[in-house]
C-alpha cells in the first residue's frame, strides 16, 4: 500500500526542504540528485537508501510512482548524496519484497507498517 499522496505532497513542500541539510550525512539516508522526464529541471530530494550486495537499495515509502522515481528510471540512473560522498548510480529496477529483511529492523517495522513492499535499486558506476 505506500503512505497517501497527500503525504507525500506534505513532504515535499516542507519536511523535504529540512531533511535536504542533513540528509547527505545521516546514515540511511541520501539526498538523490535527478532532472525531470520532460521539463530537464534539476531536483535533489531526500530519501532513505541501504547498500544491500553492494547495489544501493531505496525504500519507496510513497510507492513506485513517485516523480523521483519515475524520473530515475526513465533516465536510467541517478547521483547521491549520502554520509558525504557522491555516488553515480545506473541500471535502476523496481523490485517487490513483503519481508523487507534487507532494511534495518527499525526500517523494517515502519515499512511493514505501512505495506511498502516496492524498492528501487540501483548499481553503483
Amino acid at each position: 500500500m505506500a503512505l497517501p499522496r497527500s503525504i507525500a505532497r506534505f513532504n515535499r513542500v516542507v519536511t523535504n526542504r529540512v531533511g535536504r541539510h542533513v540528509a547527505t550525512i545521516l546514515p540511511g539516508f541520501a539526498l538523490v540528485e535527478h532532472r525531470g522526464r520532460t521539463s530537464g529541471k534539476a531536483y535533489r530530494t531526500p530519501v532513505n537508501v541501504f547498500v544491500v550486495d553492494g547495489r544501493y537499495r531505496f525504500a519507496l515509502t510513497y510507492g513506485a510512482h513517485s516523480d523521483w522515481v519515475r524520473n530515475v528510471v526513465a533516465a536510467g540512473g541517478c547521483t547521491i548524496v549520502t554520509r558525504r560522498r557522491t555516488v553515480h548510480l545506473t541500471n535502476p529496477r523496481i523490485g517487490t519484497d513483503g519481508t523487507h529483511s534487507w532494511a534495518p529492523p527499525g526500517v523494517r517495522t515502519v515499512l511493514e507498517a505501512i505495506s511498502a513492499d516496492r524498492y528501487l535499486e540501483c548499481s553503483p558506476g
